[in-house]
């Protein structure tokens, strides 16, 4: 039933990606069995994934044919003369692996070795078509939503003292090493979410079957469902709103196909990030046609607050990363001024529903996590509420509003932990020895 219902989603945006004459999800993918890859090390971190069911000896074979491919494809281009000018030059030889995977399974393996090495292939694939499908999403949204509301939630942003423009002013003055840093951390968030899964999943070839919860489900539903938001809440960031960065996204844009051209200043004005936005009556705006209108929730900052939720149980060294994680993500999204601070709350109270709503799933609908689902929800709907109907009382008094905002999240924080920590089995006690009477 999953299975038929995501092949009906993709072949759905496939359809409307073709109506705007873009290729959508399922062509972008097929193209990369032959062409260069847009992100080599999401699919070598697929491949990853797909081989958590595999024995080691069948993973360096796996991993060894990729590489091999790979290098074939590489030779074949050089000889060529052909250029790669969107994308990267490796990543087939591990979609290929992966395919193979998938026909091996199909002609060579019965039931449930047929089923756990399917189970493997299909959450490779998941993991690489997601990205596919995120792009897809993203365009949908600038297309079909033509004006948006940056302005609402610009001046809801004076409660909480401007963070977008705070620490861009930090991050600019950190030069070319921070700014790279955090690119680097910003755009393979997908990376390090599979080093937590990996972590989780480790026990998968031995034990033949999957854990009931595990990171991935949470970033398939978290990319599933937060699009749906941008749909209602189209927003499209403060580097973008008031700033320069619509001019740089027309040039270098997500479809090479058909790239927009640049030209028309959209932007209120060019503020962002040595000016905050002007308090003035908020309206909504129109913008152009290229541009996602990705922002609230922050995805970013929901898929890294899955990472470190996930990588508590971790050892020392994963804990540690996906604090780091966390926080360098998080100062990215504003740093680089696509994200306001409101979208950051937003995005951790709609992690934490998320992850509570699939948790309650598996205990069988537990009343506990029923009440914190609810609750969540209904801090994000308030949240987004406020952030369009009330910016301007919101921006009066900061010194009200902007705590009772973190406070909304907190809350939520607090019940996630809490309810959490009851279903965790306690620790059995440690029995100590008795001192034994000293005989005479």
């Amino acid at each position: 039933m999953a299975a038929a219902t995501a092949l009906a989603f993709l072949v759905a945006l496939e359809v409307v990606a073709r109506h705007y004459d873009i290729p959508g999800p399922i062509t972008a993918q097929a193209r990369e069995v032959i062409c260069a890859p847009k992100s080599g090390f999401l699919l070598y971190a697929g491949m990853a994934l797909t081989m958590v069911v595999l024995t080691w000896r069948q993973r360096f074979v796996a991993l060894g044919a990729a590489i091999g491919v790979d290098l074939a494809f590489w030779a074949v281009r050089w000889a060529t003369g052909t250029e790669v000018t969107h994308g990267q030059p490796f990543g087939n030889g591990a979609l290929w692996v992966i395919i193979g995977c998938a026909v091996v399974a199909v002609t060579r393996r019965t039931g449930r070795e047929r089923v756990l090495l399917l189970k493997g292939v299909g959450l490779g694939l998941l993991l690489v078509t997601g990205r596919k499908t995120g792009d897809t999403w993203l365009f949908i949204t600038s297309k079909t939503r033509p004006t948006v509301l940056d302005q609402y939630v610009a001046t809801a942003d004076h409660a909480l003292g401007n963070p977008s423009w705070v620490v861009g002013r930090i991050v600019t003055a950190t030069g070319p090493v921070g700014f790279n840093l955090l690119d680097v951390v910003y755009g393979q968030l997908a990376v390090a979410a599979v080093a937590v899964a990996l972590y989780q999943l480790r026990g998968v070839a031995a034990e033949r079957r999957f854990p009931r919860h595990h990171l991935v489900r949470t970033f398939l539903v978290i990319g599933l469902v937060g699009p749906a938001v941008y749909m209602v809440f189209p927003v499209v960031g403060p580097v973008f709103a008031y700033g320069t960065g619509a001019e740089h996204w027309a040039s270098v844009s997500l479809w090479p196909e058909h790239p927009p051209q640049p030209g028309g200043h959209w932007q209120v004005a060019d503020l962002w990030p040595r000016t905050p936005a002007p308090l003035s009556p908020p309206h909504p705006m129109r913008f152009d046609g290229f541009t996602p209108r990705n922002c609230m929730p922050s995805l970013h900052t929901a898929w890294a607050t899955a990472i470190f939720i996930h990588s508590r149980k971790g050892p020392r060294a994963l804990r540690y990363a996906g604090t780091f994680w966390l926080v360098a993500t998080l100062t990215a999204t504003l740093g680089f001024g696509y994200h306001y601070g409101a979208d950051l709350i937003a995005g951790v109270v709609f992690t934490l529903t998320i992850e509570a709503a699939l948790r309650t799933l598996d205990r069988g609908w537990d009343p506990s996590g029923l009440r914190l689902v609810a609750y969540g929800a209904t801090v994000f709907t308030a949240l987004l509420l406020s952030y369009r109907w009330l910016p301007s009382r919101l921006a009066a008094h900061p010194s009200l509003a902007g705590p009772l905002l973190v406070l909304a999240m907190a809350s939520v924080i607090y019940g996630y932990v809490r309810t959490v920590a009851r279903w965790e089995p306690a620790p059995a006690p440690v029995l100590r020895p008795q001192p034994q009477p000293e005989l005479i």
